[in-house]
């Protein structure tokens, strides 16, 4: 039976909203991790079946197709074909667990898999006017006027109890992280610089709690989310070399690490970022594995809340929960976020000889894709 196994993964470092990447075109921010994952695996991008791209805000610089545009900016030949995707937050996940199953059903053999999101250049939310897209009938059937992950975090914090000073305490927390695996070096085999960045631009150092407790919040009065326990808003894109395990060898390649579980689920979409707990079951049932089977976890940093909530209901060990920071520290380019995890999660776990890694992701509408990946 063919599988799917990750050769190599690459990405750029993050940057911050109007910081190092402000001036790149996402299609050449595409191209620079295309170009750099080609070069790093010897790979001849005229055997590449496809290019599988999530972008979410697919309007300006990033409309008409992105994962075309990128192919053709590297330089790769014309016969290299690119579709892009969206699952909001998710879309560059679900990119690998697309590429993974046309590769595991036979209908392709190399995929590059990834995604991009140049949030300076394509600001979150120009693709359409407010609420625009939710009808009447899905508004009536929830009873409100409208849906928000920010309204949805604070619902979150309050469903399982979790103070201001706790989500400040995780935030802390995961720029520490973020800046002692900088510092370690824990980051250098993925990232290829670009415009003078080899870094995660937006981590903070020397914060405190009472220098968070300054900050405003933003979506209720008395409430507890403020942009220091939220994402950074933030550009980046990250890219994966995705075959089965037959033909790397056949190419002298070592892979990674296998896909061995690809889930999505949904959830209720008003709170809508309690997907990662109704995934993370559905992955560890599928995969026949339990919680402390799996040595990492990357849980995505929307707001502090989703992975606090995440590990009360999970019984997760909290030392394996994002040990290497998240986007509260480095930031979260939506479409590109996926990849850019991913490959955070497959070197750490080859660096670490760690058998199991999950990751998963809340997403607009009360999704969240969760993936499991064995070491090889």
């Amino acid at each position: 039976m063919r599988d799917a196994v990750i050769v190599d993964a690459v990405r750029t470092p993050i940057g911050r909203r109007g910081g190092a990447l402000a001036d790149v075109h996402p299609a050449d921010l595409s191209a620079h991790v295309l170009t750099a994952l080609a070069a790093r695996s010897g790979i001849d991008p005229q055997l590449v079946d496809d290019v599988v791209w999530g972008c979410v805000s697919q309007t300006g610089e990033q409309a008409g197709n992105v994962a075309r545009t990128a192919v053709l900016a590297a330089g790769w030949p014309e016969s290299v074909p690119g579709t892009t995707l969206t699952r909001a937050c998710g879309s560059s996940q679900q990119a690998v667990s697309f590429a993974a199953a046309t590769v595991m059903s036979g209908q392709y053999d190399v995929v590059v898999a990834g995604g991009v999101e140049m949030m300076t250049r394509v600001p979150m939310g120009s693709a359409s006017r407010n609420g625009e897209h939710f009808p009447a009938s899905v508004l009536d059937r929830y009873g409100v006027e409208g849906f928000s992950q920010g309204t949805g975090a604070e619902m979150m914090a309050e469903k399982w109890g979790l103070s201001r000073t706790a989500l400040d305490e995780y935030s802390l927390r995961s720029h520490e992280l973020a800046d002692a695996a900088t510092a370690a070096g824990a980051f250098e085999a993925q990232l290829v610089p670009i415009a003078g960045l080899t870094q995660d631009e937006g981590i903070r150092r020397g914060g405190t709690l009472e220098s968070l407790g300054t900050l405003r919040t933003v979506f209720k009065e008395n409430g507890v989310i403020h942009a220091g326990n939220s994402s950074q808003i933030s550009d980046g894109a990250g890219a994966l070399l995705i075959t089965t395990s037959e033909y790397a060898a056949s190419r002298g390649w070592t892979p990674i690490a296998r896909i061995h579980t690809a889930v999505v689920a949904g959830d209720d979409p008003v709170i809508m970022l309690t997907g990662p707990i109704a995934a993370t079951a559905k992955a560890l049932t599928r995969a026949g594995l339990g919680i402390d089977d799996i040595g990492a976890f990357e849980v995505n940093e929307a707001f502090a809340p989703v992975p606090m909530a995440w590990q009360i209901e999970t019984g997760a060990a909290a030392d394996r929960l994002n040990p290497l920071g998240g986007a509260i520290a480095v930031g979260h380019p939506l479409g590109g976020s996926g990849a850019i995890l991913m490959a955070r999660l497959a070197h750490h776990m080859r660096d670490n000889g760690i058998r199991y890694g999950l990751q998963t992701m809340c997403e607009a509408g009360g999704l969240a894709n969760a993936t499991i990946l064995e070491l090889l």
